[in-house]
């Protein structure tokens, strides 16, 4: 033994080899044991502090004791075992401070803040106290003459108390973290099974298990009576999938009184091994979610998971009042179109099928990667509905030019043209009402610029090639094809040959090329029931 460690009896007294055993705290999710490091270059200081700790027990955990003998096998373990809770290291070993400089090195290379070190050292002198102190990130420093085995008990537990605070400060960070993650994912979801698989991903995330769960909705909450109420579930992970979709749990399921508890006495109920998660949002839904995670939840985790539920029924109760708005938004711009509609009833289900045809283009110009800047989710979420505001205008238009049978005179001709301008002026007024981009940003666009020609010889303004907005460039393709298979006023249906011909010899002329040969591409390989000549 080296002079710098002296003899075991000048550290160590046996004087309670049996130590008391720390009480066991019930509660804990952890089963595994603390693991602890000793670091040293005699073999005799490992064995007898093993000896010393061999019987210690905190919070129900026993002590894994893992050995390394120098500072650069120390530095291996600790960059492949990343579980290991507190090192007991010497100072001197292959240099007179190769226990100062591994210090160094796990929290400046290895990122370890957590573990707890206590430096153990023969030589006092040679690393005072407390300059060791204050220059490194250490939990203790004790000589090893002071060090008796009730000393060493104390000072162990004392440290993984530490570990266990600061692992648990560290785990409400990275759960509040995933919270605040998961609760902005959640407000992008759209549909209610998008955003229930949302859920359960979060959560299984902030668990850290990839926990398998079920998601149940009950229905019928706002003044219906208990009797009445259905359970849904509406989505499911892992080996649950198979019941998403079903009405209610089945018969024989051994969860379904624990989901009647949550759901009866609203509140969560934690029932090791099926946790339910009761969430009621302010809007009157009521969410059940089923968790089987492989141990007790942690009184931590079960916080967090809480927080969780109150951001996921804010999340829903926004996904509800948003949806409402888009349905707001939606029946405005039916009801706008009904009007203009009404004075044209030749025109039949004309902007039903422009709405679809326009979307039908959108979807195949992505995925030809055409336009990215403009196919945006926003925009390929809105041009369709916006596309049937195209013709809005006409209700400015008088009867006698809009209805009448045969061609225009000159100054009849103006007065129609006058419909993009006057339905790109209203909706770009409505527009100004709302927020961002909207249904109306769009069909201002599509109602003013859907007759302009992609050579610049349309109107109302001449606008040509890329001047024109993307969404007007494609209605404008769709408006005319749909209304040359069909028999208008002044004209009868024309077949799907001759009205594809027509299209493709006004490309690069009348019509943006790109949106030609996506509608071309996508009549000829999906072949949709709906595009077909006909009088309706």
């Amino acid at each position: 033994m080296n002079q710098e460690q002296g003899s075991e009896e000048d550290w160590i007294i046996e004087d309670d080899v049996n130590a008391p055993v720390a009480n066991t705290v019930d509660g804990s999710f952890e089963s595994r044991p603390w693991r602890l490091l000793i670091v040293d270059d005699e073999a005799d200081i490992h064995a007898v502090t093993r000896l010393a700790l061999n019987n210690i027990v905190f919070k129900g955990r026993h002590l894994d004791i893992l050995s390394a003998y120098s500072a650069a096998e120390a530095y291996e373990l600790l960059n492949r075992e990343k579980d290991i809770n507190l090192i007991l290291l010497d100072v001197v070993m292959e240099t007179d401070d190769a226990g100062l400089r591994l210090v160094r090195r796990i929290r400046d290379e290895l990122k370890n803040h957590l573990v707890r070190i206590v430096l153990r050292t023969g030589q006092p002198g040679q690393a005072p106290e407390k300059s060791v102190i204050v220059d490194y990130d250490i939990n203790d420093y004790k000589t090893k003459t002071e060090l008796t085995t009730q000393r060493l008990f104390t000072t162990v537990i004392a440290s993984l108390r530490a570990y266990e605070g600061l692992l648990s400060i560290e785990r409400s960070r990275i759960g509040l973290t995933r919270i605040l993650q998961g609760s902005a994912n959640l407000y992008e979801l759209k549909s209610l099974k998008e955003f229930a698989s949302g859920v359960l991903n979060q959560i299984g995330a902030i668990l850290d298990v990839g926990a398998d769960g079920v998601l149940c909705l009950s229905r019928n909450v706002a003044g219906m009576p208990a009797g009445s109420l259905k359970t849904t579930i509406i989505a499911a992970t892992g080996s649950y999938s198979d019941l998403c979709g079903l009405d209610s749990l089945p018969p024989d399921c051994e969860w379904t009184p624990i989901v009647e508890k949550a759901f009866s006495e609203k509140k969560s109920q934690f029932q090791h091994p099926v946790d339910v998660l009761f969430i009621h949002t302010r809007q009157g839904h009521e969410f059940a979610i089923l968790l089987t995670p492989p141990w007790p939840l942690a009184q931590m985790q079960k916080d967090l998971l809480e927080l969780f539920c109150d951001r996921i029924a804010a999340a829903f109760d926004n996904r509800y009042l948003n949806e409402q708005l888009q349905r707001a938004q939606e029946a405005s711009v039916v009801a706008l179109t009904d009007l203009a509609e009404s004075r044209d009833t030749d025109t039949g289900g004309h902007v039903q099928r422009v709405c679809k045809l326009t979307n039908a283009i959108a979807a195949e110009l992505k995925q030809r990667n055409s336009f990215p800047a403009d196919l945006t989710p926003q925009f390929m979420e809105m041009v369709g509905i916006a596309s049937i505001l195209h013709d809005v205008g006409k209700v400015a238009t008088p009867d006698a030019v809009l209805l009448k049978a045969g061609s225009h005179d000159k100054s009849e001709r103006k007065i129609m043209e006058y419909h993009a301008l006057a339905g790109e002026t209203v909706l770009a007024r409505a527009a100004t009402m709302v927020d961002g981009v909207s249904y109306l940003t769009y069909g201002s666009q599509i109602a003013g610029s859907h007759h302009e020609h992609f050579d610049g010889n349309g109107y109302p303004r001449h606008l040509k090639g890329a001047d024109i907005p993307l969404s007007a460039r494609i209605v404008a393709v769709v408006d005319v094809f749909d209304a040359l298979l069909h028999r208008r006023p002044y004209k009868e249906a024309w077949t799907l040959p001759a009205t594809i011909d027509y299209i493709k010899a006004r490309s690069g002329t009348q019509f943006d090329p790109h949106v030609v040969d996506a509608l071309i591409h996508y009549i000829e390989t999906a072949r949709p029931d709906w595009v077909q000549a006909g009088d309706s």
